[in-house]
């Protein structure tokens, strides 16, 4: 019994904690579900699907300004901001168009 303790977890470097958790949305998912919302932004809700998909995007290059790490956070980030901006533009009274 005391010849086993600790080396369970040999074989599932995954147990350990070295690759941390692997629960919720990976980092592709974030980047398309920010995407989907930077696009219906741009037809209702700006206001709000334009924060929500800056924020997937930011998510899924991982908290730091990484373009090179998915094409779909990139996009989302990108139109999030101009959906935003347009949105604050509107609510502001100018016509951004």
């Amino acid at each position: 019994m005391m010849a086993s303790f600790g080396q369970r977890t040999r074989g599932y470097p995954r147990s350990r904690g070295a690759a941390g958790p692997r629960s919720g949305l990976d980092r592709d998912t974030l980047g398309i579900i920010g995407t989907i919302c930077a696009v219906a932004g741009f037809f209702t809700l700006g206001i709000v699907l334009g924060p929500a998909a800056l924020v997937c995007g930011w998510l899924s290059m991982g908290r730091s300004w990484n373009p090179k790490s998915s094409i779909p956070a990139l996009v989302a980030v990108v139109l999030g901001a101009i959906d935003m901006l347009l949105a604050l533009l509107w609510l502001g009274g100018v016509s951004p168009l």
